[in-house]
């Protein structure tokens, strides 16, 4: 999801529509609305072009932007999307939620996703 948020915000900014992106590439508007919702994946080709039209940094892209982790003694790094260090941020806000997550994430998951799908 954090690709498609990134691929839309940067369209915008170049005041692309989707059809106009998607004749660029050789494409579609319905791939480039799959690709923005998170419902469709570029292959490589397309993706490479993406970036390239849209000027955008492939670690951004990804969500990979944002150092987390750094440790003096050694080389030691994670990188993040902003979207999810907020998510992590508001986690740890419900330290019931969060516990539960750090004892059995997959099922706590499945719980909430069960909730809200109701």
């Amino acid at each position: 999801m954090i690709i498609g948020k990134r691929l839309k915000e940067a369209r915008l900014k170049k005041n692309l529509s989707q059809e106009q992106l998607g004749n660029m590439l050789g494409i579609t508007k319905v791939s480039i609305c799959g690709y923005e919702r998170g419902t469709r994946t570029p292959n490589m080709e397309n993706f490479l072009a993406l970036l390239e039209i849209l000027d955008l940094d492939p670690s951004y892209a990804l969500g990979m932007d944002k150092l987390v982790v750094s440790e003096n003694e050694r080389e030691y790094k994670i990188l993040m999307a902003d979207e999810d260090i907020k998510i992590i941020k508001e986690l740890k806000n419900n330290r019931e939620l969060y516990n539960k997550m750090c004892e059995d994430p997959k099922r706590t998951i499945e719980l909430i996703n069960r909730k809200i799908m109701k």
